[in-house]
């Protein structure tokens, strides 16, 4: 009798294991893409991974849905350790009715992030659904707006990162939204609201799907997402990766990570990078390369918002989190959606207990009606609020300009910068010395036998009165100005000393951030 039971149950597992069955496997693959037990074998460590719910079934009993056998109700959940570490994981399975998300399915995946949060372990997310099971309704919905709801409860708790692996259509892409990270697969994984069909009806647009919410379109022009990779292993990879920059929740530190880079390498070609006319530009990049450990730095949206620069590096084995301005780009200025970008990754950071380093080289906000029409006021604003509102360690580095409203942008010491440091290249002023001049010295310009003659030497003198940094460190405002080819020890310094700061806000419901 046992010895039956035992069999029944083999059976049962080994049919649920096959998910959609043998043809629908071979389909996904010709696609291009990945079972859901695939993905997750290849993101957890092997062997670890324990699965949750494999007999729930659905109920549903309308549309012949009666006669549906659906195994794993179309998604597999669980959990397993990514580097030996607690990871939740669920995997949507397209094999089975397209992956689409009914009443049990929803269950599932609630389940698995009510764990995540009780247990304070990461979740994956792994999206690949034909979206909401029509055949269930307001069932379906209400499965959605349960996972939507604990998506925001557990946001700033644990990451949670969202994996497109196929399509991701209507409600469905609030989910991901709601996240921490997304991270999409060209080619094979599309987002969006209303698809290229409603789309064409509505308004007579014609779009392809690719076109429309393909991965490069929300890497690059919408922001919607925060990496792009080129297959589902490399996706898989760059998971881990990520998360072995991130805490398991709120009330930890992200994990040390042994080096053999030497905490007190000194660079001298940092000491000649920065060009001697200050508007050629440079790349932002070789800096923060030069000076983080083993030039490990992961790019967080690169294709976004391209004149700032947002990742995850080390410092001595320690986790930050680097914001820097992209000379390379607009010339380093912000603009809505550098502000948009810098915003969100502050308080991820800040959620996650990962220190913050800017680096700075800023000529101002970006000018245009474009930006003042879209909101620029608004969406810089984020920026102010989330370096002021944060309270992680913070150390700014101003490399070379440091201009007007972007200079407190950039994390001043006025929006809590714990320490601020400046190469001697630095430039700290309300205005470049162009513009201050003309304004400054109007008159004198104007009256000069010599205007153009006139206007050069008062550009020069503003130069050498403010376009250095040895007035705001006057005042205070810069701790030191320092050699750039000791850039790292010294910063390995500063986050040290900083790694036991306690610092607390007023007490409140939640503040009201200008989105």
């Amino acid at each position: 009798m046992a010895v039956d039971k035992m069999n029944e149950l083999h059976k049962l597992r080994d049919k649920i294991s096959q998910g959609g069955g043998e043809k629908r496997i071979a389909k996904q693959h010709e696609s291009g893409k990945l079972t859901a037990r695939e993905r997750i074998n290849l993101l957890l460590d092997e062997s670890s991974f324990n699965e949750i719910d494999a007999f729930v079934k659905h109920r549903c009993t309308e549309f012949g849905m009666e006669t549906t056998d659906a195994p794993g109700e179309g998604v597999v959940t669980g959990f397993g350790t990514v580097e030996g570490r607690l990871v939740y994981v669920y995997a949507q399975d397209f094999t089975v009715v397209g992956g689409s998300l009914g009443e049990m399915h929803a269950q599932k995946i609630c389940k698995v992030l009510d764990l995540a949060m009780k247990m304070g372990a990461p979740v994956v997310g792994m999206n690949d659904s034909g979206g909401a099971r029509i055949q269930e309704g307001v069932d379906a919905l209400s499965g959605y707006g349960k996972i939507f709801y604990r998506n925001t409860i557990a946001s700033g708790v644990i990451p949670q990162i969202s994996v497109i692996m196929g399509p991701c259509a209507g409600g469905a892409v609030y989910s991901p939204a709601l996240t921490d990270f997304i991270f999409m697969v060209d080619k094979t994984s599309q987002m969006f609201i209303t698809g290229p069909q409603v789309i064409k009806t509505v308004t007579g647009e014609e779009v392809s799907a690719e076109e429309l919410g393909g991965a490069m379109t929300h890497n690059s022009i919408s922001g919607v997402a925060h990496f792009m990779s080129n297959n589902e292993k490399e996706c898989i990879e760059e998971i881990r990766r990520l998360l072995s920059f991130l805490p398991s929740n709120n009330m930890e530190n992200a994990p040390i990570v042994s080096t053999n880079d030497d905490l007190n390498r000194v660079e001298d070609v940092l000491n000649t990078i920065i060009p001697d006319s200050p508007n050629k530009p440079y790349d932002m990049y070789e800096i923060i390369k030069t000076i983080v450990d083993d030039g490990d730095f992961m790019d967080v949206q690169p294709y976004y918002a391209r004149n700032i620069i947002t990742g995850f590096a080390r410092l001595n084995g320690s986790s930050i989190g680097i914001i820097a301005n992209q000379p390379k780009v607009l010339a380093g200025c912000l603009d809505i959606n550098a502000s948009d970008k810098a915003g969100r990754f502050i308080r991820t950071c800040d959620a996650f207990n990962i220190p913050i380093l800017n680096l700075v080289d800023v000529p101002g906000f970006l000018p245009g009606t474009n930006q003042e029409f879209g909101g620029i006021i608004r969406h810089g604003a984020k920026m102010l609020y989330a370096y002021s509102e944060s309270t992680v360690p913070k150390v700014t580095l101003v490399v070379r300009k440091a201009y007007g409203g972007a200079y407190l942008a950039m994390c001043s010491k006025d929006l809590g910068a714990d320490m601020v440091f400046a190469w001697p290249q630095a430039e700290i002023a309300v205005m470049g010395p162009e513009g201050a001049a003309n304004i400054i010295f109007k008159k004198e310009i104007e009256n000069a036998d010599n205007p153009a003659q006139a206007r050069n030497e008062k550009i020069q003198e503003y130069k050498d009165k403010f376009a250095t940094p040895y007035i705001a460190a006057s005042r205070g405002f810069v701790d030191d100005v320092i050699e750039p080819s000791a850039t790292r020890p010294i910063l390995i310094n500063a986050f040290e000393m900083l790694s036991s700061k306690r610092e607390t806000r007023p007490s409140k419901k939640h503040g009201n951030l200008p989105v």
